[in-house]
């Protein structure tokens, strides 16, 4: 069959390699649709894998599938049906997974795509318990988005911010997947959404999406707009996931009491935080990582009621994934890049 490898730092190739096995007791076996690509994905490409891992690597950390065929003591799931697959390896027995929050596993084996074997081959088998029905109205490529994009979103906003409708938030780098999502959650129960963007060119389509500010990032500081539009209230929420360049802005932008959420680290790992206006302003800054199944089911609901959709910049075939993941690497995109294993 085939796969995308990783063979070595920035050069992935299209192999051959043996399927799978049949699905064992509890495993489904899944031709895979559609493959969305992410952060993740560009860190593994560049070498950043922060764990041991052995190459080459089959890519791809968030996908949908359709199931080909299941194990013994399987029940739920029937050939034909199409799934949203959750990335990482989770032991399902300690007590965080028992208690359905999955991204707490106190024995994670790792993530698919990144220390794993992913998901951009044409079968793989997975434990059944990792595979999240789609309902109807939610094709491959939403599907495709629901393990780390929108169930990103759905955690950092709702499980963890705890956002509230009427709220004012900030949202950062909304042309991003998981910005391009949190837009549309937020508005979906009538928060007052401020993005920033880093070009002109996407303005407007974060404004189709439903934010009501955006900013140019690159041309104004952010942070001084913010304080502006909330007339120096500051916001209730912030969504961060750019980490050491906004972070000293993200938290000036919130309002006394303020929350801030954030999920990633892309301009860097390390940030200074001022602790005066930590606790003078009573602050709560709030670390949220991947997301449980039960998100991904509640993300894949709002797709199918129409609160939100995928937001695509590019499909692509089997080729030209090395120019993708360049282009994420400069945020050369507005929404998600997908990979189409189902043509």
């Amino acid at each position: 069959m085939r796969a995308l490898q990783l063979v070595e730092d920035k050069r992935l190739e299209r192999v051959e390699i043996d399927p799978p096995p049949p699905p064992s007791h509890g495993e489904v076996r899944l031709r895979v649709k559609a493959v969305a690509l992410n952060h993740i994905d560009v860190w593994g490409w560049r070498g950043m894998a922060f764990a041991k891992r052995k190459l080459p690597l089959v890519i791809g950390a968030e996908a949908s599938a359709e199931v080909d065929a299941v194990g013994p003591g399987v029940a739920g799931l029937v050939p034909g049906q199409l799934v949203a697959i959750f990335g990482a390896r989770t032991c399902g027995l300690c007590r965080p997974c028992r208690d359905g929050r999955d991204n707490l596993c106190e024995h994670v084996g790792g993530v698919h795509g990144f220390h794993l074997d992913g998901f951009a081959a044409e079968i793989v088998t997975m434990p059944a318990r990792n595979c999240v029905p789609a309902p109807p109205g939610v094709d491959a490529v939403g599907a495709a988005l629901a393990p780390i994009t929108f169930g990103t979103v759905e955690h950092m906003l709702f499980d963890n911010a705890r956002l509230e409708p009427g709220e004012t938030i900030l949202i950062h780098a909304g042309g991003s997947g998981i910005g391009s999502a949190a837009i549309q959650f937020a508005k979906a129960i009538g928060c007052t959404v401020i993005t920033t963007v880093g070009s002109d060119a996407k303005i407007e389509p974060a404004r189709a999406l439903g934010a009501d500010h955006v900013i140019n990032y690159r041309e104004d500081r952010f942070e001084g707009v913010v304080r502006k539009l909330t007339r120096k209230r500051g916001v209730d929420v912030v969504f961060e996931h750019v980490g050491a360049d906004t972070w000293a802005g993200s938290m000036l932008c919130l309002k006394r009491g303020g929350r801030l959420v954030t999920c990633g680290s892309t301009s860097g790992v390390s940030a200074q935080t001022n602790l005066m206006m930590l606790f003078q302003q009573q602050l709560r800054l709030i670390g949220s990582f991947g997301c449980t199944m039960a998100n991904m089911a509640d993300a894949m609901e709002k797709m199918a009621r129409g609160l939100a959709r995928p937001v695509i910049d590019t499909e692509l075939d089997w080729d030209g994934i090395d120019a993708a993941l360049a282009r994420m690497e400069t945020r050369d995109v507005f929404g998600k890049i997908v990979l189409r294993l189902d043509g």
